[in-house]
């Protein structure tokens, strides 16, 4: 059986969103190291790579792409390019077609489609880019995507002092 409950969040994460639930922090969580500039991989598809050039600056600088998750960060790109691939081809030819028998059937190109929705959906929740996800996060960001200082008299009144 496995676990229960939900999927534990990386610390990382709960720092973004302001520790809602106000739970001890894991002190002890690895930390693995930021990469000064991760690239794309070349056995990507020329979408993934596109996609991984749109979100990796924004995940790396909230910190919550590291050195670490770049497995993960590739499926989801993978998977989104996979996923333009089908919903392209459902587009070019529709969701159906004539069997020799005069059948009307699924094209395979819809079930890819979903599967890898699926997996982007999933990949997603753990990078914090779904909008329920997202608008749990709280972070205060600059232009430049850094974290702004918060004001020392507002975290006083809010008692996190």
């Amino acid at each position: 059986m496995g676990k229960r409950g939900p999927a534990p969040k990386p610390t990382a994460l709960k720092i973004l969103e302001g520790n809602p639930g106000k739970q001890k922090l894991n002190a002890n969580e690895p930390k693995p190291p930021k990469a000064d500039s991760i690239k794309p991989p070349s056995w990507l598809m020329p979408d993934a790579k596109k996609e991984w050039k749109r979100l990796a600056p924004s995940l790396e600088s909230m910190g919550v792409l590291t050195t670490a998750d770049l497995k993960a960060f590739e499926g989801y790109c993978q998977a989104y390019a996979r996923w333009k691939q089908a919903e392209e081809k459902i587009s070019e030819i529709g969701t159906t077609f004539l069997t020799p028998n005069g059948y009307i059937q699924q094209t395979p190109y819809v079930s890819i489609a979903m599967q890898n929705m699926k997996m982007m959906q999933s990949f997603a929740n753990e990078f914090g880019l779904t909008p329920a996800s997202r608008s749990r996060i709280n972070a205060a960001m600059d232009t430049k995507g850094r974290k702004e200082e918060e004001d020392p008299m507002e975290k006083l009144l809010s008692g996190r002092w």
